[in-house]
């Protein structure tokens, strides 16, 4: 018997030869937000704590290093000028050359059909996003750069000084030491941490490293041990901002400004694992900064942090970072590009220490 029902014609289901008819939504319109979801930007940050220059043309730049003058009493009578006399001071120089890396790029292409169906402009997301891949590969090659620096086992310089390796469980520093798997490490506290920070500025103090600029750049795992102590629970006694103590910073905003006089940073750029075969862009730089042909690469299975002057690390710009795109007709579609070209390099050693656990 008819009960009064009926049978619709959904106009949101795809009616097809043994299709299913379970969802009555499925061609109605999607909505667009207006928002698109991209991914987060990275916090790049060491382009400011590190010295850049821009050059016009040419394959390489020169930075000139210098040493210092000494002094001494002076007997009257005799000559100033006379080098057997010892007054006239012999000012060591030198020059770190630090040389252009291939064009560096990143891109992507958009075909024109996918362009004209799409209902939102994708076209700037990729220019944006692959601007950002640049700027991360920058900041993680500089880290890179400063870990070189703390382990370079010859001054720049005669009789110049150098940085090194502070092993922070230890409180103990050492140069040269490549970062090696060791099983026996163990990840410090926050205490050691703080420990650990005052011996690298007597470090830095000792190589006559200007107190102003000093920074420190840790992964969070480290950096908010600085605030809790390191011990799973908050330990304020341990903490870098016990007041108690002069500490700065705050619970509440989870920052530490210093320690020391340096200034401390987060960053998940500090490079780590053994990336001597596995960074393949990274091994293709002109500037080979751990010595072995591998470019911006070596093992950093141990590197937990860096503790550094601007002075110690130096690029050299040729292109700046720029977006470019182009229609390809015989293509159907636009080309993307981002690129730049650069080089890293070691200018003071004596200005780095690596932090390794």
């Amino acid at each position: 018997m008819a009960n009064g029902d009926t049978t619709p014609s959904r106009v949101g289901q795809i009616n097809s030869t043994g299709g299913s008819f379970a969802n009555d939504n499925a061609l109605f319109l999607k909505k667009f937000a207006g928002e698109i979801l991209t991914t987060f930007e990275e916090n790049n940050i060491f382009k400011p704590l590190h010295t850049i220059r821009t050059i016009e043309n040419g394959k390489s730049a020169q930075f000139p290093v210098t040493g210092i003058a000494t002094a001494g009493y002076y007997t009257p009578g005799q000559n100033i000028a006379d080098g057997g006399n010892s007054y006239v001071s012999d000012v060591k120089k030198n020059e770190v050359v630090i040389t252009i890396d291939d064009v560096l790029l990143a891109s992507t292409f958009l075909a024109s059909i996918d362009d004209v169906k799409n209902h939102y402009d994708i076209r700037s997301v990729y220019a944006n996003e692959l601007g950002k891949a640049l700027a991360l590969r920058f900041d993680k090659q500089i880290a890179k750069v400063f870990c070189s620096a703390a382990r370079e086992t010859s001054a720049k310089i005669t009789g110049g000084k150098l940085g090194g390796i502070l092993d922070v469980s230890q409180n103990a520093m050492g140069t040269g030491a490549d970062s090696a798997d060791d099983s026996s490490n163990v990840d410090p506290t926050g205490a050691q941490l703080v420990a650990a920070l005052f011996t690298a500025a007597k470090q830095l103090d000792q190589n006559d490293v200007p107190e102003s600029d000093r920074f420190c750049v840790l992964p969070p795992a480290e950096y908010y041990k600085l605030i809790t102590g390191g011990s799973g629970s908050l330990v304020i006694g341990s903490s870098a901002v016990n007041k108690d103590v002069g500490g700065l910073g705050s619970l509440a905003s989870g920052t530490v400004p210093q320690v020391a006089g340096i200034n401390i940073f987060k960053s998940n750029h500090v490079p780590s694992g053994n990336l001597a075969a596995q960074d393949a862009v990274d091994a293709g730089g002109s500037n080979d900064v751990f010595g072995g042909g591998n470019g911006y690469n070596a093992d950093f299975t141990n590197t937990i942090g860096i503790v550094a002057h601007p002075s110690a690390v130096g690029t050299v710009k040729l292109l700046d970072l720029a977006t470019e795109s182009e229609y390809q007709m015989e293509r159907q579609g636009t080309l993307f590009i981002a690129k730049y070209a650069m080089g890293h390099g070691i200018l003071r050693p004596e200005c780095a220490i690596e932090l390794q656990k």
